[in-house]
């Protein structure tokens, strides 16, 4: 199978030579970061695609190495209890990394991870050597419990803005991921992809980055126009937050 899909691969890349640019001048190769590490952060109620979808861009980033980070090792259980991700290390394994990614979670897995120690320490140690420290969705509420983000320009999930504001002390600010200084907070769930993109530019350079797109093809053309609280409306603001909570455990 994998032969298979190396051999199609190839096939298209050949197809795209011989066909689109014919006998190219060699391609400068992009800057390769020489041992990145990238910790992502795992606990019991996380958002899968908060930590996939970024994890999908950054594997693939040459140079850098992705270790998934937990309590204690092993599988971890999203939000909704259906699917299971395994932690490659535990928490005191993993004393440093140049990056570190938070996922968010729905209601009860983000106010449990805030409420553990363990958790909310390691974070806040981790981020005292990082080169980037990043969240996606309410992951940003655990960078806040960390104390990271008082003053700090910052964006989390639509509803939990003025949660991460008058509790925190952030001061939220619009966009799909906000950089501000080492410190990059991406909007809710999918924008982790986009905030992944950006910080692969950082890395590696934007023509890597660029081709990265292409790899994992996130070209978005959505059929509705509802991706934002403010195109979506109050009826169906309800309507999301009841989906999330009633597909949660």
């Amino acid at each position: 199978m994998n032969s298979t899909r190396r051999m199609v691969f190839k096939a298209a890349a050949v197809g795209v030579g011989l066909g689109a640019i014919g006998a190219a001048s060699p391609v400068a190769a992009a800057p390769r970061p020489r041992g990145v590490r990238v910790a992502i952060l795992l606990y019991d109620g996380f958002t899968a695609l908060d930590a996939v979808g970024p994890y999908e861009v950054l594997c693939r980033v040459p140079g850098v190495s992705v270790v998934t980070v937990a309590r204690k090792a092993g599988p971890v259980r999203t939000d909704t209890g259906m699917l299971g991700l395994v932690a490659d290390r535990a928490l005191h394994q993993v004393r440093q990394a140049d990056v570190l990614l938070v996922p968010g979670a729905g209601n009860r897995g983000i106010t449990t991870a805030m409420e553990d120690a363990e958790t909310v320490d390691w974070v806040r140690r981790l981020h005292e050597h990082t080169t980037w420290t990043t969240s996606v969705c309410t992951g940003a509420l655990l960078l806040g419990a960390a104390g990271l983000l008082r003053g700090v320009p910052a964006t989390t999930y639509w509803a939990s803005r003025t949660y991460l504001e008058t509790t925190f002390g952030a001061v939220h600010a619009p966009g799909r991921f906000v950089e501000s200084g080492k410190i990059i907070t991406a909007a809710g769930v999918s924008a982790g992809i986009d905030m992944a993109l950006h910080l692969a530019a950082k890395l590696a350079g934007d023509r890597t980055a660029q081709a990265l797109q292409l790899a994992v093809e996130y070209d978005p053309q959505p059929p509705f126009d509802t991706g934002s609280p403010d195109k979506a409306g109050p009826d169906l603001q309800r309507l999301a937050l009841r989906l999330i909570e009633d597909a949660a455990r």
